[in-house]
């Protein structure tokens, strides 16, 4: 094919591509010139990316209908002090779909 290559690492499969990435990994790990992400990074890091992905209100909606949809779209029913709480197999029990 004239304009593509066949060399370079784009070009790898993507199987072949992981093991070579993965062998940089572990020497870097064992030379001690990886990156550790300490605690605060990571946090900060998550902070970032749920900003930018509540920022795209479809994909919000979407999780949002999922999760309705996982809880059957029942409702929690109010417990008072001296009555247990409802396992989900009683609830299902007493009110089969």
């Amino acid at each position: 094919m004239p304009g593509t290559s066949k060399r370079g690492f784009a070009s790898m499969d993507a199987a072949k591509q992981r093991e070579i990435a993965s062998k940089g990994g572990r020497a870097a790990h064992a030379k001690g010139t990886a990156h550790e992400f300490t605690s605060h990074e990571a946090r900060e890091a998550g902070r970032k990316g749920g900003m930018v992905v509540s920022r795209n209100r479809e994909h919000m909606a979407a999780i949002g209908r999922k999760g309705g949809m996982e809880s059957g779209g029942r409702s929690r029913r109010k417990q008072s002090p001296e009555q247990p709480a409802q396992t989900s197999q009683e609830a299902e029990a007493q009110n089969p779909t």
